[in-house]
């Protein structure tokens, strides 16, 4: 069954279509979920995300338009990663003094770090469309090219050459500004 068939019938209450929804994009839910922690949540916390976004994709089935459904599922996910990352974070808040800092943790790094992250949002927003979109779906969603390529009805090729161009003006640009990538 496609995805606008299984949204119609979750919209109608189906626990079938969303039994087959989970064994469809479980794979596809924890990886984002991984992606999201940078490793940083527990395999249990994983699944209890997990099961979060399949709850919440339940409880909000009204709202499941049926060309759109994987795109809901990893705006959810991704939001619930998001919390459940924030939750981790504020109850594993540990004191300087007890923590060991590891030979290869550094300050220095660690803030030249966010400095990147900071300047490479500033060089996103000035990319231009399409190429952006296609960045902002490949590494923010975690689409695959041919998706990308489907539902924005480029030719594949071109968009792995718009999104191999744009990593290059990114780096270009980080590197005349003074970063070393």
């Amino acid at each position: 069954m496609n995805d606008p068939e299984l949204a119609v019938k979750l919209k109608k209450g189906s626990q079938q279509a969303l039994e087959q929804i989970i064994i469809k994009y479980t794979a596809l839910v924890s990886t984002i979920i991984y992606n999201v922690s940078k490793n940083s949540m527990t395999k249990e916390d994983i699944e209890e995300v997990t099961s979060d976004v399949f709850v919440t994709l339940w409880n909000n089935r009204d709202k499941v338009q049926p060309d759109k459904l994987k795109g809901y599922i990893c705006c959810i996910t991704k939001t619930r990663a998001l919390n459940k990352l924030e939750t981790v974070r504020r109850n594993n808040v540990i004191s300087l003094d007890d923590y060991d800092f590891e030979d290869d943790f550094s300050i220095e790094v660690h803030t030249e770090n966010n400095d990147i992250n900071h300047e490479l949002r500033k060089i996103v927003d000035t990319i231009g469309e399409p190429d952006r979109e296609i960045l902002i779906r490949y590494y923010f969603y975690y689409q695959k090219t041919s998706t990308i390529s489907e539902i924005m009805k480029l030719n594949l090729e071109t968009v792995k050459s718009k999104l191999k161009r744009t990593r290059e003006k990114i780096k270009k640009t980080l590197i005349e500004r003074g970063y070393e990538i």
